[in-house]
Order: structure tokens, then C-alpha cells, then sequence
């Protein structure tokens, strides 16, 4: 039998011993037993015999792990290391997370929303007439509410309450306001999801129609005919010896004097075709509004005929309009108020006029002046481009508009290159701003138009499955013109060399003496007068009211800015500026800054098409099946 050797090793045990042996054995046992007691024990065997008590008495050197036995002194220095690494390594853990560290931090998509709501706080800051309750600008008032009941008015206009003063000053000047509200409904139509997301969408219509509104009371809009226009009230006569918009500096609520209005009769092309634009793009903005859509339909008809009978710019003849805002030519208002009538209407003659290639050409579609490509109140050519070759791209009308539409395409591929820094059709500044405007003041507004149009484009051609455009025989992609919007908007945020946001209110950083009479006048009822306000235009202290959401003309071609109330080249904010951002704002939101990809819907296809009949007879229903 084996039984096993706690030493290792076999032990073979005899079971069958005799009682003799037995007896031996024990015998011999006694005598070893003796033997032992008598030699002295080493320390090993005294450990095996030591009683419970007397074992823990002993100190023990060394400590069993199970797999190895270690000195006590060494295991003890082992787990002081192991305690002191691990508390090293926690505190260097600890100071890496707490100490700041230094990123670049470019404009995220989320500034872009946040911006579009200050941005369109703006022009409830620039309302005339008696205002909403919930107008949200606490030190506006209702002002100017005797507009239009002066001597010299046509008997067809009832009043001219209410619209948008310009600037900073009192005078409404109907045709940039006209361009902002054609800006603000064409931004509704392609992104009306994304003001939804932002929640806008509301605000931004209740101001369209505070414009559509008061733009109705300028001409007899119930008449198929007309033969006036108002396309101005106030004055802005910089040194005069009575009263007026631009020599008084007041408060709009405390303006007493009497305002005159000018009105067209003859040369009114320009001024009539802008107007029919935006009455025609709101009435798609309110195309649910079915009754408020054919008044505004009905009115743009009238404007437009209006425009086409009596040829001429407006701002001719030595006019106020002629120094502030002078209209180049009316040939771009033919093509652009046509390609809106088209949109609202369906009349395919609209169309017809819009791509006639006499108009064309001298609207200078197909010549390359030094304005060419930008777009602006004055020039609506680039964009009347796009919004024409939105309808080859998606509704590729054919026969006979196919050619003219095909050109307006080329050029704005063309035009679209132009904005690209690869090449070298206009200046930027160092900062990196376009210089549409070649080095003049009040850059911003026509590098916000330019973000706008290139962030419309590349949603185009996304819409259309499309990956890109050519210059020439390079390709290029869809997001370089994102890329390009992005840097022009974000500069105007805040990423440039001042280091400062030009829109007011945004940001921590931006000018605090904006050229504007009623946020540099405190609300503190004081009635100041004409030149009693000078003392607040000519102080070199902060507005006492900040006017959210402004942007203001902007640097010059050298980065440069002086926050100078009485320069308003740099500190001046304009509607027909804020509506360009407002629309470049709502159609780079939702774009995020890794992979370019959108959050919401990128444009609206269909709704701008709402009006227009199907393109292509519709096809006779089969036949019914066969019956023997």
C-alpha cells in the first residue's frame, strides 16, 4: 500500500509485521526518542514544537505569499514602492486635469444660432411707427407716427406709418429696405426648417411682414396701374438750416419736425423691380395665408408692370437717393424681380423676361467688371444667377429657356470660383476678409451677401446629388464653399485681428459707440433737441443702450477698426447689412465642424416651386386592361 510522504515521495508501508518485530521496534524507539532529547534542536525543529502560546512570542522574519516566501523587511519596502508610485501617479493625474491648457477654438456651429437670434433683435431695434407689445427692445418707443400726413402727398397713399428707419438714422430709404426684406424671405423659403430648429421661424415672418406691410402703404396697391411711388421718408441733408434725419441727432420717439417724402413718377425701374421682389418672395413666405399672399402677389404685379413702363434709375438726377444709396442699373432688378415673379406666380412670361439674352447682357452677366460677382443692394445679378440655376437644377425646364439658363449656370460655377482663395479675383486682408467691395468702407455686408450665396449654391448641389463644380478643368467640392462662408462669418464673429465680434451684443467683445442716434441717447425722459443731442454723438463714452444684434460697417482693408461713433465707415449698422448676415447665419447653422455634415434638413426644394405648374404635359392615364 502507498500513502503520500508530505516530503514527496512514496512511502511503502509493510501492514503484515509479526508481534515480535512489533515489539523490537518499539523498544528501539524508546531509545531514539532518548537520544534525541539529549542533542540540542535547531531553530527549524524548535519552530515545529514550539507550543501556540510560545510561537506567538517569536518575531517572524519572513512572510509566506503562498508562492514564495520573502524576508519581512523586503515585502515591507515592496509595498511602501508600490504605494508611493500609486500616489504619484494619482497626483500627476490630478494636475493634468486641472491645469488649463491652451486650444484653438475656432467659431462652433452653435455661435451661428446664437448669433441669428441676436442678429434679427435688430431690426425690432429699428422699427418705426406705433411698435408691437412684444417688440423686446425696452428703450424703443413708438415714434414718427405723423409719417405721410404732410403736404405733397399723392392722394393714393392713406399713411406712411410704420417700416424700418436705415441706419442710425431716422430716414427709411424704400429701396435697400425693399433688398432686405427679398434677403430675409428668400432665407425663409430655402431654410425654413432651420429657423424652426432655432426658433425663429415666427420672429423672422412677424418681421417680413412688418416690411410687406408698410411697403404696401407706398403705392395705390389695389390699382392694376399706378403712376407714384414713395420711395423715400425723412431727409438726410448732412448740413442743413432746418431739420432733418441726418443733421438732428434725437431719438426717433422725440423727432417733432415735419418729415418730407420723396416720390417717383418717372425712372423708377430699379426702385419698382425691387419692391415687386420682395412683395413676390413674401407671398411664398405666406403662401398658407391665402388671402395676405394674393394682396402681396397682386401688389408686386402692379410694381412690376410699374417698373417696366417707366424706365430709369431712381437715384438719378441729383437725388438724396443718388449720394446714399445710387442705383448703377436697372437691368439686374429685370432679371431678379422677373425670376421672383416666375417663383410666385407660375407666369411663365416672367420667365421668358428673366432669361432673354438682350437683358442679360446689359445687366453684364457675361462681362467681367470689377464689381462682377458681388452681390448687394445695388447689384442682384450673382444672386438672380443662382436663384436661376436653382430651377435647371431641379426642375430643368428644357426648350426655350435651356440656353439662358445654362449661361446663368456657367457663371455662377464661375463667380463661386471666385470666392475661393486658391484664386485671385479679389483681395482679402490679412486677416483673411474678402475685399468684394476693392478696399472701400463697410466690407462686411458684401462678405456676408458672397457666405450666403456659396452656402446656398453648395446646399444646391447637394439637393442635386452633385459633389462639386469645375474652374476650368479642376474640380472642386461642395464644402470648400461652406469653407469659404465659415471663415467670412466667423471673421465677422470674432476671428480676426482685433479680436473683436462686430455684431453687438455678441460675444464679449465688441464696439460700445455704434453710429446710431437712439441707442447713444439715454431713455431718462429728456427731450433733447436737434442740436441739444450733439453732446451724445460727439462723447467719447459707451452708448448707453446696446443695440443687439447690429453688425456694423466693419474694418477697413487692413484690418483696422476704430470704435468711433462719429465714423461711420467703421461703426455704422444698415438693415440691408443685417439681412445678408441673418440669411448667411441660418444657412450655415446646424453645420457641424468635423465632417461637415448637417443636423437638419439642408434646404426646402419644393416650397419656392409651389406656384409653378408642372413643367411637362402630364401623361394620359393607361388604358383600361383588356376584356375579352
Amino acid at each position: 500500500m502507498f500513502g503520500g510522504d508530505p516530503w514527496g515521495g512514496p512511502l511503502e508501508i509493510n501492514a503484515m509485521t509479526r508481534d515480535d518485530d512489533e515489539s523490537r521496534n518499539m523498544q528501539q524507539q524508546r531509545h531514539l526518542d532518548k537520544a534525541a532529547l539529549l542533542r540540542p534542536l535547531d531553530e527549524t525543529e524548535q519552530s515545529w514544537l514550539l507550543s501556540p502560546h510560545q510561537h506567538k512570542n517569536k518575531k517572524i522574519k519572513y512572510v509566506d505569499l503562498g508562492c514564495i516566501i520573502l524576508s519581512r523587511k523586503i515585502f515591507l519596502w515592496f509595498v511602501a514602492a508600490i504605494a508611493i508610485s500609486a500616489f504619484i501617479a494619482g497626483f500627476a493625474t490630478l494636475i493634468a486635469k486641472t491645469v488649463p491648457r491652451h486650444h484653438h477654438m475656432p467659431v462652433p456651429p452653435r455661435n451661428y444660432t446664437l448669433a441669428l437670434h441676436k442678429a434679427l433683435l435688430f431690426f425690432n431695434a429699428q422699427r418705426s411707427g406705433k411698435l408691437p407689445k412684444h417688440n423686446n427692445v425696452s428703450w424703443r418707443g413708438d415714434s414718427c407716427v405723423e409719417d405721410g400726413k404732410g403736404p405733397g402727398v399723392s392722394a393714393a397713399i392713406k399713411d406712411l406709418v410704420g417700416g424700418y428707419y436705415d441706419g442710425g438714422d431716422a430716414t427709411k430709404f424704400h429701396f435697400p429696405q425693399s433688398f432686405a426684406i427679398t434677403m430675409l424671405s428668400w432665407s425663409v423659403i430655402e431654410y425654413s426648417a432651420k429657423y424652426e430648429a432655432a426658433g425663429e421661424l415666427s420672429h423672422v415672418k412677424d418681421i417680413i411682414k412688418w416690411g410687406t406691410d408698410y411697403l404696401l402703404k407706398t403705392f395705390n396697391n389695389t390699382a392694376d396701374s399706378i403712376d407714384t411711388l414713395v420711395s423715400q421718408v425723412g431727409s438726410s441733408v448732412a448740413e442743413s438750416s432746418t431739420p432733418n434725419d441726418e443733421y438732428c441727432w434725437m431719438r426717433p420717439e422725440d423727432i417733432d419736425y415735419l418729415r418730407p417724402v420723396t416720390e417717383c413718377r418717372q425712372g423708377c425701374s430699379d426702385l419698382a423691380a425691387e419692391m415687386a421682389a420682395a412683395l413676390a418672395a413674401s407671398s411664398i413666405v405666406f403662401k398658407d395665408d391665402k388671402s395676405y399672399a394674393e394682396k402681396l402677389v397682386k401688389g408686386a404685379t402692379t410694381l412690376f408692370k410699374f417698373s417696366r413702363d417707366r424706365r430709369g434709375r431712381y437715384s438719378a438726377r441729383g437725388s438724396e437717393a443718388e449720394r446714399l444709396y445710387n442705383s448703377t442699373s436697372y437691368w439686374d432688378e429685370f432679371i431678379w424681380g422677373g425670376a421672383w415673379m416666375y417663383y410666385a406666380t407660375g407666369n411663365s412670361s416672367y420667365l421668358k423676361l428673366a432669361t432673354t439674352p438682350g437683358i442679360a447682357k446689359h445687366a453684364g452677366a457675361f462681362r467681367g467688371s470689377p464689381n462682377y460677382g458681388v452681390f448687394s443692394w445695388d447689384n442682384k445679378l450673382p444672386a438672380a444667377q443662382v436663384l436661376l440655376s436653382r430651377l435647371r437644377l431641379f426642375l430643368s425646364p428644357g426648350y426655350p429657356y435651356e440656353e439662358m439658363l445654362s449661361a446663368f449656370h456657367n457663371q455662377t460655377n464661375l463667380i463661386m470660383c471666385s470666392y475661393l482663395p486658391v484664386f485671385t479675383r479679389f483681395n482679402r486682408t490679412r486677416g483673411g476678409l474678402i475685399q468684394l467691395n476693392q478696399g472701400k468702407p463697410e466690407a462686411l455686408q458684401y462678405a456676408a451677401n458672397a457666405a450666403f450665396l456659396a452656402t446656398l449654391f453648395s446646399d444646391y448641389l447637394d439637393a442635386s446629388n452633385t459633389p462639386g463644380w469645375y474652374c476650368g478643368p479642376n474640380f472642386f467640392p461642395t464644402r470648400l464653399l461652406r469653407n469659404f462662408s465659415k471663415t467670412q462669418i466667423d471673421y465677422i464673429l470674432g476671428k480676426n485681428p482685433q479680436r473683436l465680434s462686430y455684431v453687438v451684443g455678441f460675444g464679449s467683445h465688441y464696439p460700445k459707440r455704434v453710429h446710431h442716434r437712439g441707442a447713444s441717447i439715454p431713455k431718462n425722459n429728456v427731450k433733447y433737441s436737434c442740436k441739444g443731442g450733439w453732446k451724445w454723438r460727439d462723447t467719447s463714452n459707451p452708448n448707453p443702450n446696446t443695440i443687439v444684434g447690429a453688425m456694423v460697417a466693419g474694418p477697413d482693408k487692413f484690418d483696422g477698426f476704430h470704435d468711433v461713433r462719429t465714423n461711420y465707415n467703421y461703426t455704422r449698422p444698415t438693415l440691408a447689412g443685417n439681412a445678408g448676415l441673418v440669411a448667411a447665419l441660418v444657412a450655415l447653422s446646424a453645420h457641424d465642424p468635423v465632417d461637415d455634415k448637417t443636423t437638419a434638413a439642408v434646404i426646402d426644394k419644393n416650397t419656392i416651386f409651389s406656384a409653378v405648374p408642372p413643367m411637362f404635359p402630364t401623361p394620359p392615364p393607361p388604358p383600361a386592361p383588356w376584356k375579352p
